[in-house]
């Protein structure tokens, strides 16, 4: 037989019961796009808001300081829209420092005479990433400083000029935290996809030549990211 309370123990009943647990869901980090200026991911954003509610105006500048540093070191990651590609340039005739200081960061690969070496600099488009690399004579000196990216197509300049054999001109994105050398990347060649048959380390005299997606990400996760050119980077206030 079932037993019906009153009214007022069933709302007894109802005032004493716990309430229903709820199921928390952890946020689901995403890798931060390549793009110029990246945006902080949202637990960082909520992390922030939250630290700003306890300890004030003071806690809230320093979280947005903490969040714009962390803006500018993100990792520039591949996507599927754009190639991506390395370039060779002896530090000597033409360095990371050359180009970060060129007119709007902005100068002419020219110079390329390897017919496969031109073959890729004509497959370039407006947009496509390059990982900026210095070439030696010396193995310390061979290693990846940075990100340029397409900003002309191949053309052909006028007779006498130096680019009159052919060049893309390409545009300073930024320098990486950390350069990330030959020897780091010939050691990776049985942990990352497809760096064995990276041309960087098959075709030594290869100058321009295309880089897998996967092995994109590494290098540019290994440099640490970089700060876009012409910022500077905040420093942390003791």
């Amino acid at each position: 037989m079932t037993m019906v309370g009153t009214p007022a123990q069933s709302q007894a009943l109802a005032l004493n019961s716990p309430p229903a647990p709820t199921i928390a869901t952890a946020p689901t980090l995403h890798r931060m796009a390549r793009k110029a200026a990246a945006t902080v991911t949202a637990a960082s954003k909520k992390a922030a808001t939250a630290a700003s509610k306890k300890a004030g105006p003071t806690a809230t500048a320093a979280s947005k300081k903490a969040a714009t540093a962390a803006s500018k070191k993100a990792v520039p990651t591949a996507t599927a829209a754009s190639k991506y590609w390395l370039l060779k340039t002896e530090p000597g005739e033409w360095s990371w420092s050359d180009q970060a200081s060129a007119p709007g960061g902005v100068g002419p690969w020219d110079g390329v005479r390897n017919h496969q070496a031109m073959n890729n600099l004509r497959a370039m488009r407006c947009g496509d990433r390059c990982l900026f690399y210095h070439s030696g004579a010396g193995a310390a000196s061979r290693r990846v400083v940075g990100v340029v990216e397409v900003a002309r197509e191949w053309y052909e300049g006028e007779e006498g000029e130096a680019t009159a054999g052919g060049a893309v001109d390409v545009r300073a994105v930024g320098e990486f935290q950390k350069p990330v050398g030959l020897a780091e990347i010939k050691k990776a060649a049985g942990e990352v996809e497809g760096m064995k048959d990276f041309a960087l380390i098959r075709q030594a005299r290869l100058s321009v030549m295309p880089v897998p997606v996967k092995i994109w990400d590494w290098i540019c996760e290994m440099g640490g990211g970089f700060v876009q050119d012409g910022e500077v980077e905040d420093e942390t206030e003791g």
